[in-house]
């Protein structure tokens, strides 16, 4: 017989809303592989990014980092190859990291903040596993630009989770109040 207890269904529900972001999340990245910015290759804006920004907000650092995870994993193997896979995954957990630090130890950073910390973070890692394949520090300048167009994309990705957020549930809004 299945459990009725009253918090059994809060993990299906958790469960149902992971998958949910997991999906949106693919999609957007598909549609942004569909998207070339500029000339310089690699840049993408990375409205996925304002779901996992948002999903630390709701659900939480460990259900966010398995989520950043799958999206990692899934987005390399139907978007980008077996070669993405080393600079996704570095970019994910870089990113996920300092946006972790902003909102739980340092507190009182905009959600717009945080996703320009988490875009420059995630440029940053990429061009440092770069520069560890090819051997070579030259793409230290390919950073500089990155890191301006992750000012811009990352003030997007924290603009839109930050719209998102008024559907927060309310013991989660309180993260933002400091």
């Amino acid at each position: 017989m299945v459990n009725q207890s009253k918090g059994s269904g809060r993990g299906t529900g958790r469960l149902a809303l992971s998958a949910m972001f997991v999906a949106v999340m693919m999609v957007l990245s598909y549609i942004e592989s569909l998207i070339p910015i500029g000339t310089v290759p690699g840049m993408k804006i990375g409205l996925a990014n304002s779901v996992l920004l948002l999903s630390l907000y709701w659900m939480g650092i460990a259900v966010s980092v398995q989520l950043m995870l799958v999206k990692v994993f899934l987005s390399a193997f139907m978007f980008g190859g077996f070669m993405a896979l080393p600079y996704s995954l570095a970019g994910g957990v870089l990113s996920l990291s300092v946006m972790i630090l902003l909102i739980y130890a340092v507190r009182g950073v905009s959600a717009v903040g945080v996703g320009v910390a988490g875009a420059v973070a995630h440029n940053v890692a990429q061009v440092g596993v770069a520069m560890l394949v090819l051997q070579t520090s030259q793409l230290v300048y390919y950073m500089a630009v990155l890191v301006a167009v992750a000012i811009v994309t990352g003030a997007l990705t924290g603009t839109v989770a930050r719209l998102l957020m008024r559907y927060l549930p309310a013991d989660r809004r309180a993260l933002l109040k400091t």
